[in-house]
């Protein structure tokens, strides 16, 4: 299995009002982007062709949202890269940014 384009960890997903994993994980790997709970239990996956990912109209820096199969979650990553060996989800832009990378809309 190739590496992960993009991994993030501590990722709180939610759908529409309900908080789905306070510490979930978001993984573009092998043409896919996936969204995974805590325990490694698959949310929801799609091709990334398929997911838009962008960034809400309001709200703070640290959110993405990314529709998947007709759903769209609520992605709170990082409102800042965290430092080198330090844990901590990247920002939210650079998930926004590795989805159009992958699917091959530019950067």
């Amino acid at each position: 299995m190739a590496e992960p384009e993009f991994t993030a960890t501590g990722v709180q997903i939610d759908k529409r009002l309900r908080s789905l994993t306070r510490a979930g994980q978001v993984r573009i790997s092998d043409g896919r982007v996936e969204l995974l709970t805590s325990y490694g239990s698959e949310i929801d996956s799609a091709p990334v062709q398929a997911v838009r990912a962008s960034r809400p109209w309001f709200g703070p820096e640290d959110r993405a949202t990314a529709d998947l199969n007709g759903n769209r979650y609520l992605l709170r990553l990082g409102e800042h890269d965290p430092a080198p060996g330090e844990p901590g989800p990247p920002a939210a832009r650079r998930f926004i940014e590795a989805v159009r990378r992958a699917a091959g809309r530019g950067g």
